[in-house]
Parts: structure tokens; sequence; C-alpha cells
């Protein structure tokens, strides 16, 4: 089929801004207001990187849906970005929170929680040892840091477009195979390059030429890369990373934050991964901040040989309100009575629906578009063919296009995540809300190509 109309996609999204505008005159006028207080009008800069002129204000959440403060309710497929993969609110972690607020919030005291959560931890993703810390962007920092002390080297290795919240190292990209400081880099401390090597996923040589000079303390990877669009691991990859990270004195952290969407374990478990840490964080805690990272008997005995008592608190690893009984509590109910087996053996069919349904329309219409899933996340990508790496995947984004299917799903009850065209589910999505999204993509299709 020939191109899809740029002016017929502008002329599109015209009629879509004023739709959203005209139909949320409180969100507007929030957000008016918030302007004079809030740099950018919200609380966070990623939440300006809606596609509407301003995002909707939130009144409530619960489970899979949300409700704004003009009434409309949404299907939430965002899910918080995966924060509230749990779905919003859910019952046994309100239930643990409210009693633990009654109890304590923080205290910088173990609680009985951290030892449970040690345990549930230790038998879904096979590490002995765990730490605890408020984001996953810190549990990856500390690893960083450990695995600086243990090896005595000054660099890591991270893979291209990878994402690991807003670790300073990793933004980094490579262009012509030279690696440059990522475009949105905000005020970086030092040049990428100094600290970090930048190569392909997918790239077994690549990877090897990068170990070889024996300078890189950890290789930090997503098991599958996923805020780039799904790009999967090839057949066999995994083994090549771990076999090489051995063979080069490496130490292997794998970033479970967005592929726990894989199963209870995460990816490490559903493909018998050998880490020697494990970062997760995000939906951990039901939506209440939280993360945690663990790690194996060998890299906790090199941590302890390590240690100093007298240091312990201004060594960079930890926080004041890391492991704190609030985060601790939200942690053991999410994971013994949320994110269960159970819950997955329904949210992974709801994806395979999901995936279905864009596929149909695409074939119905012959975009050159493709759908990617893992687990109980899926996504499409503007190109035909199947990204192997981070530079592929992000050659196929399209920000105009991603702006208007996001804006015409979101006009019609629908939220997807803003970064990129992911969808996730969640214990409360139904079959009835991916039917919905099913029709909508096929009419916002159809509308692009008429």
């Amino acid at each position: 089929m020939p191109p899809i109309s740029r002016d017929r996609l502008q002329s599109l999204m015209q009629f879509e801004q004023k739709k959203f505008i005209d139909e949320r005159p409180k969100s507007k006028a929030l957000f008016e207001r918030a302007r004079k207080s809030l740099l950018g009008g919200v609380p966070m800069n990623w939440m300006a990187k809606w596609a509407g002129a301003f995002p909707p204000f939130v009144r409530e959440a619960h489970g899979a849906e949300f409700l704004d403060v003009d009434g409309h309710r949404y299907i939430d497929l965002c899910l918080g970005d995966t924060g509230a993969m749990t779905g919003h609110s859910p019952s046994a972690t309100v239930a643990a929170v409210q009693q633990q607020v009654a109890r304590g919030i923080t205290l910088m005291l173990p609680s009985e929680d951290a030892v449970l959560v040690g345990e549930e931890l230790r038998s879904r993703f096979g590490l002995p040892y765990w730490q605890f810390a408020l984001t996953a962007t810190d549990g990856n920092r500390f690893s960083i840091r450990l695995a600086r002390q243990i090896t005595g080297r000054p660099k890591i290795l991270i893979f291209n477009w990878c994402y690991h919240g807003s670790v300073d190292e990793t933004f980094i990209t490579l262009e012509n195979d030279v690696s440059k400081v990522r475009r949105g880099n905000v005020g970086p401390p030092v040049d990428p390059s100094v600290t970090t090597k930048v190569v392909e996923f997918n790239d077994v040589a690549m990877l090897e030429k990068a170990l070889q000079p024996g300078d890189v303390a950890c290789v930090l990877a997503e098991p599958a890369m996923t805020n780039v669009g799904i790009v999967h691991p090839d057949p066999g990859y995994h083994e090549h990373l771990r076999e090489l990270t051995r063979k080069y004195n490496t130490l292997l952290i794998i970033d479970e934050t967005h592929t726990i969407c894989a199963g209870p374990g995460g990816y490490t478990r559903a493909e018998n991964l050998d880490p020697d840490f494990i970062v997760f964080g995000k939906p951990i805690g039901g939506g209440v901040p939280g993360a945690t990272y663990g790690f194996t008997q060998a890299v906790a005995d090199a941590i302890a040989a390590r240690q100093n008592l007298e240091d312990c608190d201004v060594g960079g690893i930890g926080g004041t309100l890391a492991g704190n009984a609030l985060s601790l509590a939200a942690m053991r109910a999410t994971l013994e009575k949320v994110l269960t087996q159970k819950a997955f053996d329904h949210m992974i069919p709801l994806a395979e629906r999901w995936t279905a349904g864009v596929e149909k329309a695409i074939a119905e219409f012959d975009v050159p578009w493709h759908v990617t899933r893992l687990g109980c996340r899926a996504e499409y990508l503007f190109s035909r063919n199947r990204p192997r790496n981070g530079s592929q995947a992000h050659q196929a984004m399209d920000f105009e296009m991603e702006l208007f299917m996001h804006l015409y799903a979101m006009n019609r009850g629908i939220l997807l995540t803003p970064f990129h065209n992911m969808a996730l589910m969640s214990p409360a999505t139904e079959e009835k809300h991916i039917d919905h999204h099913t029709a909508v993509f096929r009419e916002a299709v159809k509308a692009l190509v008429a």
C-alpha cells in the first residue's frame, strides 16, 4: 500500500485534539492552574508526554479502569507504565497498607515482613540474598556500585536504547558504531562514554569485543528489550551472554522491572537464566514505591569481605527510607496475593487476545506495522519487520503517528503507555476491555488509510 498521507494524519490529529480539549474542561482548568506552581503544569516531567494538549487529571482508579475529573472512564492499558501492573489499589495490598500505616511507616529497623519478602523473592527468582530500595533505578545503581567494588573495574556495559530508569551511565547510544550521549540526556554528570560501553542487543561478536579488554565490571541487561518496542533475544543469545561474562570475569545484572510480565519469577525463571544480580521494581508494592535487588552467594561473600560497618551508611548503597515498613508490607501482600501464578494465567491469554486483535486489523488494511508480545505485555511498531536490536526498533518509531494513535484511543476511553505503543494486562483486566481496544484500533487504522 502507499505510505499513509501525512496531510491526512495532521488533519485527523487536529480533529482529535479539538475533541479532547472540548470534552475535558475541568482537566484543562486544573492544568492551567497547575502551570502557575508546577513546572510544565505537571508534578513530574514524564507526565507532560501525553498526546493531548494536557494530561487528563485523575479522580480515582480501581482495578483496570480510572475516572478523570470530567467524568470520563478509561480502560487503563498503561497501568502506570508497569507500576500498576497489579491493577489499581488491589484489595490485598490496600488492606496491608492500611494496617501498616497505623502501626508505623518507617523506622530504619527491620520488620518480619522484610524476612518474608526476602524468602518469597528467593523462591521466585532463585537468588539467595536480597536488599531493598525505593526505585528500580536505585536497585540498578546499587548493583553497579557493588559490581565495581567487587571487580575493581571502572566500566559497565549496556545495550543500545535500553531502559534502566534514570541510571546516569545508561544514557548513551550508538551512531555509526560510535558511542555518544543519548538524545534527551539532561545534564549528564560525566560523558557516559567515560563510564559505559554500549553494544547492540543480539550481537554476540560486538559483545565479546567490548568485554575482551577486561575493564567491564558488569553487564546491565533487560532480558528482552522493552522500552523501545519489545525486542526478543535471538535463540541462544542469553547462553552466549552468560558464557562471555564468565569468560571475561564480568558480573551480569538482569533488570526484571518490565520483564516481570513474563511470569511470577520474571524472564529469569521463565527462561532459566543464571545472573549474578536481579533488579525488580515498579509493581512489586502494588503501586507503593519499592524495589529490590538480589545476588548470588558468591556476590554476597564478596560484599561481606569488603564491608566496613563504620562506613556502611556513607557508601552510596541504601537510603534512609529504603526497606521501610510500609513498602515491605505492600510488597509482601502484593507478592503473596496479587502477582501470583493464577494472576499470570489470567493476564497472559488477554495479551494474546490483544495481539491477535491488532494483528487482524494490520492485515485487513495492509499497513506496514507489526505486533510483538512478551508475557502479559504487548505492543505494535511502525515497521513490517521485527527488529533484532535497539537501533532497528528506534528507527521503526514514528512520533507523530504514535501521538495520533494514543490520542484517538484516549478520546474513546483507552489509555496506552505514552512513551511507546504498549498495552499491559492486570489481574483486573477483562476480555471486554481487550475487545474494545481491538475495535478502536481498527477504526483508527481505517481512518488513516481511507
